[in-house]
């Protein structure tokens, strides 16, 4: 099913899952898949890493949600150190396979990895190239906090407006502020684009990791937050549990706020989603 049409019918509620690089990664994706689909998100989607292995993986784990579960399933792909050619290769085997939604992004190079330039430069040119293989569902990425790269907010959010005008719909990358996401939904509304902007929620269960993350994707840690978690910062147990209740805050927020639905970074791992579905009335973990 397309994820155009189940945006269609009300508000959604998606996971996020990255394909794995050891056995017990493994074990623990598809712990996380079986103990998620009961609650029967409304689809979920599998990352995509520039290089390396998992890129293989990324089509594995997607076919294999579309054949052995109940899940819609959405690839997430990237312009990055691919030729045109090898991009509409990919896109041709996932319209063969049956897949019918594609994340389409620009990404950025790993670090760690020499790879050549892709002949697409950005997330707009996929979507244009995804759009002339296959009658796709295709989606973008959004900053709330404008992406790190953008010179200003301006150029941001009309860079977001352009490409989620070609799309059907924008994930968002997470943030801590729902203020951030309701300005950049209004930002898209003042250039005339009303296409649903789903936003996404990431429980600062762990210290170390989320500031990690949250500083690569150049998104502020807000010191409210670091202070609540730095409190019970001996406790792992009492760090997960501030974290699960902040993110439902944030999600209650962002659903009376009129939010199209909620997309989870799950991280591969199912206890934090399954308690945040439970105090939002949304499923039975």
């Amino acid at each position: 099913m397309k994820i155009s049409e189940i945006l269609a019918r009300g508000p959604s509620y998606s996971f996020e899952f990255f394909p794995p690089r050891t056995p017990a990664a493994e074990i623990a994706l598809t712990a996380a898949l079986e103990e998620l689909e009961p609650l029967g998100p409304s689809y979920v989607s599998v990352t995509y890493g520039a290089g390396g292995s998992t890129r293989e993986k990324t089509h594995e784990i997607v076919t294999g949600i579309l054949r052995n579960t109940s899940m819609t399933p959405m690839a997430h792909l990237t312009c990055v150190g691919h030729t045109r050619a090898e991009l509409e290769a990919i896109v041709e085997r996932y319209k063969d396979s049956g897949i019918d939604n594609i994340l389409a992004l620009g990404g950025d190079p790993p670090p760690d990895l020499d790879l050549p330039p892709g002949e697409l430069h950005h997330a707009i040119e996929l979507v244009h190239l995804v759009r002339g293989i296959g009658d796709f569902s295709v989606g973008v990425a959004a900053h709330p906090e404008p992406h790190p790269r953008s010179p200003n907010r301006e150029s941001d959010r009309l860079h977001t407006a352009e490409k989620l005008a070609a799309a059907d719909f924008a994930i968002t990358q997470f943030f801590f502020d729902p203020e951030h996401y309701f300005d950049l939904v209004a930002s898209l509304h003042e250039l005339g684009v009303h296409k649903p902007v789903i936003p996404g929620i990431m429980p600062a269960t762990t210290i170390g990791s989320i500031k990690r993350m949250s500083q690569l994707q150049g998104s502020d840690f807000p010191r409210w937050l670091a202070d609540k978690l730095e409190a019970v910062a001996d406790d792992p147990e009492a760090v997960f549990a501030v974290g699960v209740e902040e993110a439902t805050k944030l999600a209650r927020a962002l659903i009376d706020g009129g939010a199209p639905g909620l997309h989870f970074y799950t991280l591969n791992r199912s206890t934090a989603t399954r308690q945040i579905y439970e105090n939002l009335g949304l499923g039975t973990p």
